[in-house]
C-alpha cells in the first residue's frame, strides 16, 4: 500500500472529517422521511413518485458501494472520499432547489452515489489511519456518529421543515459535507501499490443486478410480489449477481476478490449489520407507524419514545470499542449483542394500543443496547481481517451488505406485515392503510388489534431470525485451533489477538 509522507496526515483531523460525513449521510435518510410531507403538498405530488425522494436514494446507495469501494483501493481512498462527498454536496443543493418531484428524486438519486463513495472510504480511511486500540477506538467512535445521525435526523429535520421549510432539511446535510470537505486536504492519500485496471465490466454487472433485486424488493408491496415486473427484477438481479460472481472468479483484478467471501470469519461479520436490519432498523421504520396509528400518540410523542432505542447506540459503541480494548472478547460481544435483539424482539410483544410507555421501555432499551454494541465492535473486527491492500473493497462489501439488506428487509418486512393485518382486517387496500397507520377507514379498535396482532406476529418471526443469526455467526467466528499459526491473508484467519476476537 502506498501513502502520502506522514507529515501531511492528521489522525485528529482524519477522524473529525470522517465522523463528520458519517454523521450526515444516516441523517440523510432519516431525516428526509420527515420532510415528505412538505415536500408533497409544495410539489404537488403523491405516492409512488414522492416515496421515490427515499427509494431513489437507497437505490444507489446500495448499488454502488462495492464499485466505489474497489475504486478507491485503485485511484486513492482520500479522492474516492472527496468526490464522493462532492457528489452528495452536489446532490444536496440540487435537492433543496428542486421545482419538481422528478428534478428532487434524481437528486437524491445522485447524492445516493456519493454516499456510496463517503462510506466505501471512510471505514477504509481509518482503517489504514489507525491500528490497534486506536482503530478501535476510532471505529467505535464511527458507530456512535452514525447512530447520532440516524437517531438526531427525525428531530433535527421536523425542526427544519416546521421553521423554514422542507428545502432547508437538505441545505444543511449539503452544509455539513461542504464542511467535510474542508478538511479533507488533511487526510493522507492511500492506495494499493498494484494498481490493475478497474473491472468494468464487473462494475457495470454488479451494479444493474443489485440495483435490480433492490428495485424489485422496494416495488413488491405497491405492484405486487407475484407480479410480472416484480418476479422480472428479482430474477433478472438474481441472475445477473450469479453472472458478476462467475466473471470476478475468472478476473485477473476482480472488482470483488473472492477469497473475501471465502475467509468465513469475515463474511460472519458482514452479515452482522444483516441481522442488525432485522433486529433494529425495521423497528425504527415501522414502530413510529404503530404508535402514531394504534397507540394514538403524536408523531413527536412517538419520536420522543424512539430515543428509548436509539440513545443506546449513541452511548454503546465507545463503552464496547473500551471492553475490547482491555481484552473482553469481540466474539461474546458480537454474540450477545445479536441476542439482545432476539430477546427483545420477542420481549417488545408486550405491546399494545393502551401499554404505558414503562412496560416497553425494557426491551427498547435492549435493542438499543444490542445495536450500540454490533455498530462499535463488528466493523473494526472486520476490517481487522483485511490487508490495507484491499480496505476499500472491504469497506464496500461490508457496507453493501449493510445498505442492501436494508432496503431489502425493510420492503419485505412492510408487505408481511401488511399481508398479517390484511389477515384480521379483509381488505388488501385497508390493511396497507392501517399499516401506514391510518385506522379511519374502520371501528378503530378492531383495526388496532389486528394491527397489535400482526406486529407481534412480525416481532416473534424477526426474533427468531435474530436467534439463528447470533448462533451462525458466532459459530462461525470460532477460532479453529488449526488456525491458531495462520497469517491474515489465509482464509479462516484469526484476528490480531489484540483485538479480542476470541
Amino acid at each position: 500500500m502506498t501513502t502520502d509522507p506522514p507529515g501531511r496526515s492528521r489522525p485528529a483531523i482524519t477522524l473529525v472529517v470522517v465522523l463528520l460525513a458519517f454523521l450526515t449521510v444516516p441523517m440523510s435518510i432519516s431525516g428526509a422521511a420527515v420532510a415528505l410531507p412538505g415536500i408533497g403538498t409544495d410539489l404537488h405530488t403523491a405516492g409512488a413518485p414522492l416515496q421515490w425522494v427515499m427509494n431513489a436514494y437507497n437505490l444507489t446507495f446500495a448499488s454502488f458501494m462495492l464499485v466505489t469501494g474497489s475504486t478507491a483501493d485503485l485511484v486513492g481512498r482520500r479522492r474516492t472520499f472527496a468526490a464522493g462527498a462532492g457528489l452528495f454536496a452536489i446532490g444536496s443543493l440540487a435537492a433543496a432547489a428542486a421545482p419538481s418531484i422528478a428534478l428532487l428524486d434524481l437528486a437524491r438519486a445522485l447524492s445516493g452515489i456519493g454516499a456510496a463513495g463517503v462510506f466505501a472510504c471512510g471505514g477504509a480511511i481509518l482503517a489504514t489511519t489507525f491500528d490497534g486500540a486506536a482503530r478501535t477506538r476510532a471505529f467505535a467512535a464511527l458507530g456512535s456518529a452514525a447512530g447520532l445521525g440516524l437517531a438526531a435526523g427525525p428531530t433535527l429535520s421536523g425542526w427544519l421543515a416546521s421553521g423554514l421549510g422542507w428545502r432547508a432539511t437538505f441545505g444543511l446535510h449539503a452544509l455539513l459535507l461542504i464542511v467535510v470537505l474542508t478538511g479533507v486536504g488533511f487526510v493522507a492519500e492511500s492506495r494499493a501499490q498494484q494498481r490493475p485496471r478497474l473491472d468494468v465490466m464487473g462494475a457495470v454487472v454488479f451494479v444493474a443486478g443489485l440495483g435490480a433485486l433492490v428495485l424489485g424488493a422496494v416495488q413488491g408491496p405497491e405492484w405486487g410480489w407475484s407480479s410480472p415486473g416484480v418476479l422480472a427484477l428479482l430474477a433478472a438481479g438474481l441472475g445477473l449477481l450469479a453472472v458478476f460472481v462467475a466473471l470476478q472468479a475468472r478476473s485477473a483484478a476482480p472488482l470483488l476478490d473472492l477469497s473475501l467471501v471465502r475467509n468465513r470469519r469475515f463474511l460472519a461479520l458482514c452479515m452482522v449489520p444483516v441481522v442488525t436490519t432485522f433486529g433494529f432498523v425495521t423497528l425504527l421504520t415501522y414502530l413510529p407507524t404503530y404508535l402514531v396509528g394504534a397507540g394514538g400518540l403524536s408523531a413527536q410523542r412517538a419520536g420522543t419514545v424512539l430515543l428509548l432505542m436509539t440513545g443506546p447506540v449513541l452511548l454503546a459503541p465507545p463503552l464496547a470499542g473500551g471492553l475490547v480494548n482491555r481484552g473482553v472478547s469481540a466474539r461474546a460481544l458480537i454474540t450477545a449483542s445479536l441476542a439482545m435483539f432476539a430477546a427483545g424482539n420477542a420481549w417488545l410483544t408486550v405491546i399494545g394500543p393502551s401499554t404505558p410507555i414503562t412496560v416497553i421501555a425494557g426491551p427498547l432499551l435492549l435493542i438499543g443496547l444490542g445495536a450500540g454494541v454490533s455498530f462499535g465492535v463488528g466493523d473494526g473486527m472486520a476490517m481487522s481481517l483485511v490487508e490495507p491492500e484491499r480496505a476499500g473493497m472491504a469497506t464496500g462489501f461490508l457496507n453493501t451488505m449493510r445498505i442492501g439488506s436494508e432496503a431489502i428487509v425493510i420492503a419485505v418486512f412492510g408487505a408481511v406485515l401488511v399481508s398479517l393485518i390484511g389477515t384480521r382486517v379483509g381488505s388488501p387496500a385497508l390493511a396497507a392503510q392501517v399499516a401506514a397507520g391510518n385506522l379511519s377507514g374502520g371501528d378503530p379498535a378492531t383495526l388496532a388489534a389486528g394491527f397489535t396482532h400482526a406486529l407481534h406476529l412480525a416481532l416473534y418471526g424477526t426474533a427468531a431470525v435474530c436467534a439463528v443469526g447470533a448462533v451462525a455467526i458466532a459459530a462461525a467466528l470460532a477460532q479453529p485451533r488449526r488456525d491458531i499459526t495462520a497469517t491474515p491473508a489465509h482464509n479462516d484467519a484469526p484476528l490480531p489477538t489484540k483485538t479480542g476476537i476470541n
